[in-house]
């Protein structure tokens, strides 16, 4: 992760979430540059990932063409990444 997010990508979560750092740690891997923003350091955020996603489970990734997935899978976001070439 760096302070500029060349993607667009977008991740709402926190560090109690073991599917948060599972997409953080798969990101990282892949070297791609996303936004985090933590939950529990940002507590206001949450009503915003919740806007996004209607729902209340983390982590929400926001992608630049401003889809977005809730808890997806390794293989989801990868998916996502490879249709926005960004893979």
């Amino acid at each position: 992760m760096t302070a500029e997010n060349s993607t667009g990508i977008t991740v709402f979560g926190a560090q109690w979430c073991s599917d948060c750092r599972r997409t953080q740690k798969q990101l990282d891997g892949l070297g791609i540059e996303y936004k985090y923003i933590d939950l529990v350091a940002d507590p206001a955020a949450a009503d915003v990932a919740r806007e996004i996603s209607g729902r209340t489970q983390i982590p929400v990734v926001v992608y630049p063409d401003s889809s977005h997935q809730v808890e997806p899978s390794n293989a989801d976001v990868e998916a996502k990444l490879r249709e926005l070439s960004l893979l």
